[in-house]
């Protein structure tokens, strides 16, 4: 009877410890996990509201891949002009022109140049800065092809705008991608109230896909 019970145990025992192994090993795998989402929900752990943005849209912390695009750099470009930009606040309008490169015509636009405007639009709402959509006509445009309300063509604009800043730049070539020098202008005065640089990944630059490019009757055109 004793060896019976003696034989019993013995995988009872063994059983109990490999338990208490995996309860430990399942402890420490989530260990990081935890700690990752504590520094997410504490109050008090990022300062200001582009940085508490940047923290939760980071999703490659959490061992999930992600692919940035021009408006996460954007988002870091504006966050570093909101600390050192003056005057402009939730009560002065702002419009943002489009980016140019600064070694070409100040007047030839191009799809980086104005995709980077448009982040900056945004960032600039979320901010609470007023923005002013000047390419916004008084009238509804209606075609075959759309219904449009924008416009590039400033016989169709208002003459009057309520804005008294503008948000600019330039972008620069350089080896691995563009920089990008932003500030913020005083129409009447010319003075630059705020400013900010940035880089943005050739990769991240290439990835715009012209709608020229895709249009398969345009490319052979072109090739032509």
């Amino acid at each position: 009877m004793k060896r019976l019970i003696l034989t019993l145990c013995l995988p009872l025992g063994f059983g109990c410890s490999q338990m208490m192994n995996d309860n430990t090993a399942a402890i420490k795998d989530n260990t990081p996990q935890l700690a990752m989402e504590r520094t997410v929900a504490e109050p008090g752990q990022n300062s200001g509201l582009y940085q508490n943005k940047a923290v939760m849209n980071d999703t490659s912390q959490l061992g999930v891949s992600t692919r940035k695009n021009i408006n996460h750099y954007v988002r870091g470009i504006m966050q570093d002009m909101a600390e050192n930009l003056q005057y402009v606040n939730t009560r002065t309008p702002l419009a943002v022109s489009s980016f140019i490169y600064l070694d070409d015509e100040y007047n030839d636009g191009t799809l980086l140049g104005n995709q980077i405007a448009e982040s900056f639009m945004h960032e600039l709402h979320s901010f609470g800065v007023p923005v002013i959509d000047f390419k916004t006509t008084d009238f509804m445009r209606v075609t075959p092809s759309g219904d449009f309300v924008f416009s590039r063509d400033y016989l169709e604009l208002s003459p009057d705008q309520n804005f008294n800043y503008v948000l600019a730049g330039t972008m620069v070539n350089h080896q691995g991608g563009v920089l990008i020098n932003a500030r913020i202008v005083g129409l009447a005065s010319k003075a630059v109230v705020g400013s900010a640089q940035g880089f943005i990944p050739q990769s991240v630059v290439d990835a715009l896909d012209s709608s020229y490019r895709t249009d398969g009757i345009m490319l052979k055109q072109a090739n032509e």
